[in-house]
């Protein structure tokens, strides 16, 4: 995806800020709220910070040859040349793609409910770009649908919760019988999978990392009391070698799959994990190597290439696809 130039967006708020001749000399704070208050609705300071203005400021006197001084008399920011406006400098047709596609991807996620506080933000810049007022986006741009997402009224408290190192309690229903079993564990870390939430945590009965779906579990409690951190657990290596949510401590192992010559066109362009690389082409196929934990969203990743894929190593796995195989044609 382009990548979002927000600073473009606080560049005009600031440049309206200095050219506003009914409130001239605006201070850092002044200019700070100001960018806070037009993208988030508000002016507490927890999403733009004072040094964010300093480097935007920074960026519009090197990027944009904005002649933005600093006046010790009136303590605010003014233009040396009283007629410069950034404005004149119009965005880029890459500039207004960015923003239009980053604007549209939010628009997604604005009734989750963990991201509902961010609601104001999202239709400042929907606004902005005129994404939410384009009739015709949708015929030239179409994203997944996300709809509203089992669990999430749970993803605020989890998350507090997983910054203030507290336990958590809560119900749990089997994916089988449906029967709710209590929870006590210590949660590390929120994940999405396929429009879907999972809580990594340390389950106290079970002496072991757990994942658990958000839309199975009821009756949250968050406790006041602190958690003892698992020492081994490390978010960035935890899902190192995992495809899908399935995933732990446990050492990843090599899977070769061999791959016919349309099927591997599929998997070179859309990899199935980061650490799959080809070592061998043949004449009617082409041999794909993976450094992956076994798991079911790999056996099933598998299984949708029909026989097109065959697993050559290791050999539990191979015995597994055949056993669901066989079962299909039965």
């Amino acid at each position: 995806m382009p990548h979002i130039k927000n600073a473009l967006i606080r560049y005009r708020i600031i440049d309206k800020c200095i050219r506003n001749k009914y409130n001239p000399f605006p201070t850092k704070r002044d200019l700070r709220e100001a960018c806070e208050e037009s993208l988030f609705g508000s002016i507490d300071g927890n999403h733009i910070c004072d040094s964010t203005i300093e480097k935007d400021m920074f960026a519009m006197r090197m990027e944009h040859d904005a002649p933005i001084k600093y006046s010790k008399l009136e303590r605010g920011y003014y233009y040396e040349d009283p007629d410069f406006s950034i404005n004149d400098i119009p965005l880029t047709e890459a500039d207004i793609e960015s923003i239009t596609f980053a604007a549209k991807t939010l628009m997604q996620f604005r009734d989750v409910e963990m991201f509902k506080q961010f609601g104001n933000a999202i239709d400042k810049i929907v606004d902005r770009v005129s994404v939410a007022d384009d009739e015709n986006a949708n015929q030239y741009i179409q994203f997944e649908n996300v709809g509203r997402d089992g669990g999430s009224e749970f993803l605020s408290p989890i998350f507090e919760a997983i910054k203030q190192k507290l336990w958590i309690k809560f119900e749990y229903a089997s994916f089988v019988t449906g029967e709710l079993k209590p929870r006590l564990v210590i949660p590390l870390l929120l994940k999405q999978y396929r429009n879907r939430w999972y809580l990594v945590s340390f389950d106290d009965s079970k002496q072991d990392y757990i994942t658990y779906a958000l839309d199975r579990i009821e009756e949250l409690d968050v406790s006041k009391e602190k958690a003892n951190l698992p020492i081994d657990f490390n978010p960035d290596n935890y899902f190192k070698h995992a495809i899908g949510i399935t995933s732990g401590n446990s050492a990843p192992e090599i899977v070769l799959i061999k791959a016919s010559t349309v099927a591997s066109k599929y998997l070179d362009s859309l990899p199935l994990h980061e650490s799959q690389k080809i070592i061998e082409f043949k004449e009617d196929s082409v041999i794909f190597q993976l450094n992956v934990n076994i798991s079911e969203e790999l056996i099933r990743e598998i299984m949708s290439y029909g026989g097109e894929l065959k697993v050559q190593a290791p050999k539990e796995l191979l015995k597994e696809i055949q056993r669901r195989a066989k079962k299909l044609l039965e």
